[in-house]
Formats: structure tokens, sequence, C-alpha cells
């Protein structure tokens, strides 16, 4: 994605199922399980930039002994100083206490971060600042040990406020209105009642204070305690919980729209949110890791019984479609073929726009993220000159000659590394995005490989709001002095806000919401942005499950070919060369290249939740009265 984007945090959850003698035993390490939790948080880094926490659980302690730890870090390379300072600490103790290194039992009494149960979290923060206090995981603490609630997600609610006014009528004072806080004491509100239930009924049955602890322990309904804090959650979330004694769980939303994933056998239970995570660092086969079912969550207690429950019914999937363009990794076997299959899709329309003149045209694409996209257009563009190929010998093979056929076959589809991403330069400046002098340099071209008379084609994953692609791009690709440019998006038009976890909260940062004001006031057609507001306006005060996007009615007059020219005008710099076209995805051609993950509101309007629509109001509302502000 040529455009910086902030998107999707990363889970892992981690609880070995053997005691820790076994993993010094068997794999030569007590630290077994924190090694296995750096891996996991690693191979997910691209879900975190912004910072990184991790926390553990000590189980059967005795009274007095510290049994959570946790460590958070916002700095530049957040899992490796989190994982830096564990590492640092543990060589501290065992340098000072040298009799620990034979004693599994001394490790685990007096070092920390060594336990059982683990939880990490990679922040891609889409609201609130960049510091230490809005890195998960977040704790809430007391002296009942399975009152201790340390919660981390990968999630955004479209109603924090409401759920932030149902805790003030509970009589509480929450300390911040983030949706974060108010679903951690959400949960923990009635983790607090179940307990004093449970305690009433062990009290009843004759158990004395102390008994009573190890039997609310095994008592404990985690899928209860979820139905309830949850009724009223409207959003998408992979939510993951560890309580003090040692109960877990992962907890994903009924639509299924933030991705959730587990793998257990006799040794661990793992959940992350990539699959190809938990394959590579435990070496499992992508049968043997299971995707968790939208509206349940895995619930793993402390004596190791692990169970999947329904809390909330299903409703229709609409698993995040941006998981599989562009924030996952490729290395997952389904999300490398889809990303394959958008590519190949998307080349009719790259052949119509260079004349199917293949002869003169070099493919290319923007690195990393871009580069599957790029080799399923390549693929398709190969086998569309190979039934030219076909064609011609079989229109022609009675007169061809050997040295005619010969430099028939030579013919090939011309590929190019045309842009160089400066990472680093990158990493500077979003530090200060208004350095627009800066932001022209975050690409290097290759030069000597385009000729007068080419069409430069360029594959990018998505196009949000164009900064890049018009402030830099298209004028070093303009440099190489090709015939044309045209720029291909493996997504449709980016056209409504995300509310779910991406960083995409305004209508007028969105190139295409631009675009089509553009042509409303070009076209005299004002009125349209007048009613939208209007009828927006009007909806403010109805409940969630009645309101309209009416902000589709914004783009209803114009194609989407019309939307697309727009953008390429928009773009290109009055000292443009070359000429300049946009290409865009079709909806219905991304369903068919990733039919498991259908959710497509941001470029369809057609939110999974009813809060998603009030959002989206809200947005164009901000919008019209020219209010800076985030619609949720």
């Amino acid at each position: 994605m040529s455009d910086a984007l902030k998107h999707e945090c990363g889970i892992a959850l981690l609880r070995l199922l053997k005691p820790l003698e076994y993993y010094k035993e068997k794999y030569g390490s007590a630290f077994y399980g924190i090694q296995k939790m750096y891996l996991l948080m690693e191979k997910q880094h691209n879900r975190g930039q912004d910072g990184a926490g991790f926390a553990s659980i000590k189980m059967d302690v005795k009274p007095g002994q510290r049994y959570i730890s946790r460590v958070r870090s916002n700095q530049q390379q957040p899992v490796q100083d989190i994982f830096a300072q564990i590492n640092e600490r543990i060589n501290e103790e065992l340098t000072l206490h040298p009799e620990y290194n034979d004693s599994v039992e001394l490790q685990k009494e007096n070092i920390p971060y060594i336990g059982e149960l683990f939880l990490g979290h990679l922040r891609y923060g889409t609201f609130g600042k960049n510091s230490i206090e809005s890195v998960h995981p977040f704790l809430r603490q007391n002296n009942w040990m399975h009152r201790n609630l340390i919660v981390a997600g990968n999630f955004n609610m479209t109603n924090v406020t409401q759920l932030f006014n149902n805790l003030v009528e509970l009589g509480q004072h929450p300390k911040e209105l983030a949706d974060t806080v108010t679903i951690m004491e959400n949960i923990g509100h009635f983790l607090d009642d179940e307990v004093s239930d449970l305690y009433q009924d062990c009290k009843n049955e004759g158990y004395t204070k102390q008994e009573a602890s190890a039997v609310i322990s095994e008592r404990l309904n985690i899928a209860r305690i979820l139905k309830r804090a949850s009724k009223q959650w409207d959003g998408g979330y992979a939510m993951a919980g560890l309580l003090g004694h040692g109960d877990s769980f992962v907890f994903r939303d009924p639509a299924g729209i933030r991705p959730a994933y587990y793998y257990q056998d006799d040794e661990i239970a793992v959940v992350a949110s990539e699959r190809p995570a938990i394959q590579t660092v435990f070496n499992v086969p992508f049968e043997k890791v299971h995707e968790l079912d939208p509206g349940h969550a895995i619930v793993i207690k402390k004596n190791g019984g692990i169970s999947v429950q329904e809390i909330i019914p299903a409703v229709t999937k609409k698993a995040c479609s941006f998981e599989r363009i562009y924030f996952s990794r490729g290395s997952d076997a389904e999300i490398y073929k889809e990303r394959k299959e958008l590519g190949r899709l998307v080349l009719p329309q790259v052949l119509e726009a260079i004349n199917n003149d293949t002869d003169n045209t070099v493919f290319s694409y923007i690195p990393n993220t871009a580069e599957t996209s790029f080799y399923g257009m390549v693929e398709a563009a190969q086998d569309f000159l190979n039934q030219r190929k076909n064609n011609h010998i079989l229109e022609n093979r009675h007169t061809l000659t050997a040295e005619t056929l010969e430099e028939l076959l030579k013919v090939k589809i011309r590929t190019e590394k045309i842009a160089i991403k400066d990472a680093k330069l990158r990493t500077f400046i979003t530090e200060d995005s208004s350095r627009d002098d800066l932001v022209a340099h975050v690409y290097d071209v290759t030069y000597g490989v385009i000729k007068p008379e080419d069409n430069l084609v360029i594959i990018d994953d998505s196009i949000v709001r164009g900064t890049t692609l018009k402030k830099s791009i298209i004028k070093m690709m303009d440099r190489l002095n090709p015939k044309s440019i045209v720029i291909v998006s493996s997504a449709p038009q980016i056209r409504y806000p995300d509310c779910y976890g991406i960083d995409m909260a305004k209508l007028e940062g969105l190139v295409a919401f631009r675009a089509a004001q553009e042509l409303l006031i070009e076209r005299g057609m004002q009125q349209v942005i007048d009613e939208v507001y209007q009828k927006s306006k009007a909806q403010e005060n109805l409940p969630d499950s009645e309101v309209v996007n009416y902000v589709k009615d914004f783009y209803a007059p114009f194609s989407d070919q019309e939307i697309s020219d727009k953008i390429a005008k928009m773009l290109s710099s009055e000292d443009t060369k070359a000429d300049v076209k946009i290409i865009f995805q079709t909806v219905d051609n991304l369903h068919m290249a990733c039919p498991k993950n259908l959710g497509d509101w941001y470029f369809t309007g057609d939110y999974p939740t009813p809060g998603g629509n009030r959002v989206v109001n809200r947005a164009f509302i901000n919008f019209y009265e020219g209010n800076d502000a985030r619609a949720y």
C-alpha cells in the first residue's frame, strides 16, 4: 500500500498445558513459553508498529508471591524492546543466583515472566496518542486472584459512549472514555458479579473463605461472563483475556470481522491473529490450525480444559477483506492464492487501458505487499500473450518459417523492478507527514528500462488517500518518460470510513470521496451534498438499528469509471507528461478472489453492524460542518 495506513492490531495467547519441568526436559529450558511468544509476536510484527505488550501468569503460587508480570513498550522496535527487557531481568536473576539455573521450581518462584500462561499484543493505534498508557495488555488488579483481569484485543467499538454510560449507570466511575478501558471494565463488572455469586454459593455450602477461592476458580463460567458483558457491543473484535488464577479466553465478534486462529495439542494451546504465525512457530500443517468461528470464544480453563463456545449467535460473516488484500502476511496459503487471483482478475481492465499492446508495456509493482498480486497479473498477461501466439501460429501455419517461429516464441511479457521503497526515509517521514518534499523521495526508480513508446503498468494493493501517488510515485514514474502510466489497484475504490480497526475515520481523507465531490461541483449537482447532509442529520437521534447509510447517494450519480478517471486527473500534476490512468478492482472480482472474507463496507458502504451506518453518517456530518473530529 503506497499510502501510509495504520490498521489492525495483533494478538498472541499461549497456554502451556504441561508442568514447566516438562519443557525443561524436552526442550532444554523452562523459558520455552517466553521463547515461543517472542516468535509469535515477531511473526506478526506487521500488525504493530506503535507498541507491543506482554503479560504472563504463574499458576498455583503461594500467597505473597508475585504471579502476574507485564511489560509494555512504545519504542521504535517495541517487540525487540520488551523481550530485551525480559531477557535482561532473567539474566540478572540467574547471575545473582546461580542456584536457579538447575531448578525450575526456583526459577518459577523467583524470576518474573516465567509461567504457564502468556498474552502478547501488537498495537497499531487507530485512536489516541502513542503513549505507553495506550499499549495493551491492560490490567485490572484485585487482591482476589480470580478478579485480576488482563485484556488485549484487536478491535474498535462503534458505541463506546453508550458502553461508558452503561458503566456509569452501574455505579462505576471509569477513568477514561476509551474502548479498551471501557471493555475491560465491562468484562470486569460481570466477572466481579460472577465471583460474588459463587462466593455466596460456597458460603451456603459450608466452605471456608480460603477453601472458597479454589472452588470459585474451578466453577467460574467464562462463557456466561462474556455473554453478559457483550450484549451491547457493536464493533469488530478479537478479544483476549487472562484471569489471575489461570483461566483465559479469546472471543471473536459475531460477524467475524477481526481474525483469530487457534491450535492445540497435548503440550500447548495457542491463539493468534494470523494462521502462518502458528504454523511456523509450532511447525504444524495448515489443516491443524483452525479459524475461531464468529461469535464464539475459545475458553482455556486453569485445569487445562479447552472448549469453543458460542457467546453471541453468528450473523452473516463479513470477515475483513483488507486482511486478504494487505494486512495479513501473504505466507498464508489461502491468502497467497487470493492475492494472485486479485492480480489475475484485474488484467482485462489493464489490457483495455493499453489497447492490448503487451509488446510495448512494462509491468511492475509498488514494493512488498503488492508483489503477490503482481505475479497473478503477470501470469494472466502471459496467458493472454500465449493465446495470441497460438492464434498467430494457427492462422499462419502454412507460411511460418523456423526463423519467424523462433522470433515469435521469443516475445515475452516485460517485467521490471521499477519502484524501490526507502524504508528508513518512510519511517522518518511518518513523524511529520506534512513534509511534502521528503514524501516525494520515498521511492527511487530504476532508469534505463522504459522506452518512450512504452506503457508502464504499476500495481498497488490499494489506493486510499492518493497522497504518495500524487507527491511521489507518478512524478517519479514520469521521469522515465513512458507513453502512459497505468496505476492498478488490486482493491476497489475505498469510499467509506472504517470503524472496526483500520485508521480510515474521515471521509475527506479518501481520494474517491474527494473525486466524487469535485464531480458533483463541476456538474452543478451541489444539492446532492446538501441532501445527503440533511438526511444524515435527521437520523442523529434514531436508534442504530433504524439508521440508513445515505452517503451512498453521494456516489450514486457516477459510474465507477467516471470516479476513476477523475482520480487520475486529480493525482496528475500539470507538468506530468505521460497519460495517467487509474484502474480499480471491481467488488464482484474481489468477492470471487476472496470468497471467505466478504467484508467490503469500505468499498460498498454495506456495514456489518448497525453502528457502522451511524458512524458513516456522522463522518459525513463532520465533513459538511467542517468539524475535524473522528466519527467514533
